[in-house]
């Protein structure tokens, strides 16, 4: 699982041997295969910057559908990405250790830090009602000197008043490591950008879908916080090459349309820029600067969808899919 010990131990690279490996193994032939061949158009790759330290803000269509875009990038002689993944996917050694040398970035959420810590104190994962007592303490929606419902169940009993001592004493537990676990997230992106030089890829719906969604703030608040342009990319077709959850393209044709950077002084972010050294990531970055956050992610969302082909664009419901409840961090 993604703790803090784990986390720390991630490392970057600028030209990762994982991407390497993956492009020249797997990805050349499987793209060169005379009866299925895949065709990767970069549209607007002059927008891309040569020597990195950008962010690559993307739709998410499929589970693969960022190899046709490194792959290409790396054959172009581009910098290297880091992405941005979920701490989820850490939970299985073998797909962390393929993370590890692929060059990723894990964001652990506040629900999947509460997840991991309940699970190593009681060998489970929470229920919806024990999870949601949790994440309504540690967000202030709930006293921590309120008594727990009377089918709180022993479990999160013994959790909040056995291992931690108290409620009180849980949510600055879990203030203080989540923390440190986003100060290390923040540290990884300013490496890949700053020391680095390579460009971090990120989905900012949180999600796959076919139609682009809702964004979600996290990258309004790095990029300002880091000052780095955010690029926005429009990906077209690559669902029709990864339509399932095999890593091998059926063929056809994938168009990446690459905007104009967006600097975080620029004409259309720059009215919302948030100078102060708030943390991303963490509530009080959303409190205090909530407004100009979302209105920072409009605008790249916008960019985004006027890159994409009709049947990629958003409908009238931007409101992302996706799995809810604790079934998203286990």
């Amino acid at each position: 699982m993604l703790d803090l010990e784990r986390l720390e131990r991630i490392k970057l690279y600028r030209r990762p041997v994982g991407q390497i490996l993956i492009g020249n193994v797997v990805l050349w032939p499987d793209y060169n295969i005379p009866t299925r061949r895949t065709e990767i158009v970069l549209e607007g790759v002059e927008n891309l910057p040569r020597w990195g330290g950008a962010f690559l803000a993307m739709n998410h269509t499929d589970r693969f559908n960022y190899f046709p875009l490194q792959y290409r990038m790396y054959r172009l002689g581009l910098p290297f990405t880091a992405t941005w993944v979920k701490g989820k996917y850490y939970e299985n050694n073998t797909i962390g250790a393929a993370l590890d040398l692929t060059n990723n970035i894990p964001l652990p959420s506040r629900g999947y830090v509460i997840t991991t810590e309940f699970r190593k104190a009681t060998g489970r994962p929470p229920d919806e009602k024990e999870y949601r007592l949790m994440r309504d303490l540690v967000d202030g929606k709930r006293a921590a000197d309120a008594p727990l419902p009377d089918d709180a169940g022993a479990s999160l009993e013994e959790f909040l008043h056995g291992t931690t001592g108290s409620a009180e004493q849980f949510i600055e537990h879990f203030d203080g490591l989540f923390d440190r676990m986003i100060r290390r997230v923040v540290e990884l992106n300013r490496r890949a950008i700053r020391d680095l030089q390579i460009d971090v890829l990120v989905f900012p719906e949180g999600t796959r879908s076919r139609r682009l969604g809702r964004g979600h703030n996290g990258l309004a608040q790095i990029s300002q916080h880091l000052a780095a342009d955010v690029i926005p990319i429009g990906c077209n077709g690559s669902d029709r090459l990864y339509p399932g959850n095999k890593p091998f393209s059926r063929g056809g044709r994938v168009v990446y349309r690459i905007g104009k950077p967006l600097s975080v002084d620029g004409r259309e972010l720059g009215p919302y820029r948030v100078e102060d050294n708030v943390l991303p990531f963490t509530s009080e970055a959303s409190r205090r600067h909530g407004e100009r956050y979302t209105a920072i992610t409009r605008v790249v969302m916008d960019h985004i969808n006027d890159l994409l082909d009709p049947e990629y664009q958003r409908s009238g419901d931007e409101a992302a899919g996706g799995t809810r409840g604790v079934e998203r961090f286990v």
